[in-house]
């Protein structure tokens, strides 16, 4: 059996080898590594999704915890007796209660409780009293920390959140 098969021309070859040499050439001119920095480029991507809900995250958690905070206040500051109201009128319902007995029972309450982790500072702001000499509510605001933010720029990354909770303390 004999092979029908052409030999190549050394004109043929010659441009295979042209080619190929052009494209050796090619490959030698820039275009090497460019993998590596389409992976370095998904990899900061990543990184900043991580940062990025690390840190709120860890806001919503402190929400979450300052809420409690404020509720266990507005729970205190519910039974915080006005001894003028309960002279002049009794009891009802509920427990009288006044803005100044409303602000200084949780001023007292949060006084003695450790503020959450990752809060830089918390006050009672406006708004805390009572609505109807019956319901205490408490507004307590705060600063917090964003995580891996506050390493780089420190207390600057923080932002501020006001919570409100009210509670009523019923006498029968």
């Amino acid at each position: 059996m004999r092979d029908r098969r052409a030999a190549p021309s050394p004109s043929t070859a010659a441009s295979e080898s042209a080619a190929a040499s052009e494209w050796a050439a090619a490959g030698e001119s820039g275009e090497d590594g460019q993998i590596s920095l389409y992976i370095l480029g998904m990899v900061i991507v990543a990184l900043m999704l991580i940062v990025v809900t690390v840190g709120i995250t860890a806001v919503a958690l402190a929400r979450t915890r300052l809420m409690d905070a404020a509720d266990s206040a507005a729970l205190v500051a519910a039974n915080a007796l006005d001894e003028r109201v309960y002279a002049g009128t009794g009891v009802g319902e509920s427990v009288p209660v006044s803005d100044a007995t409303v602000a200084e029972a949780a001023a007292d309450h949060l006084a003695s409780i450790a503020p959450p982790p990752g809060v830089i500072s918390w006050w009672i702001d406006g708004g805390t009293g009572t609505v109807d000499g019956e319901v205490a509510q408490v507004t307590l605001s705060s600063r917090v920390r964003i995580p891996m933010a506050s390493a780089v720029i420190g207390d600057r990354a923080s932002i501020g959140i006001t919570v409100t909770s009210r509670a009523r303390a019923a006498t029968r």
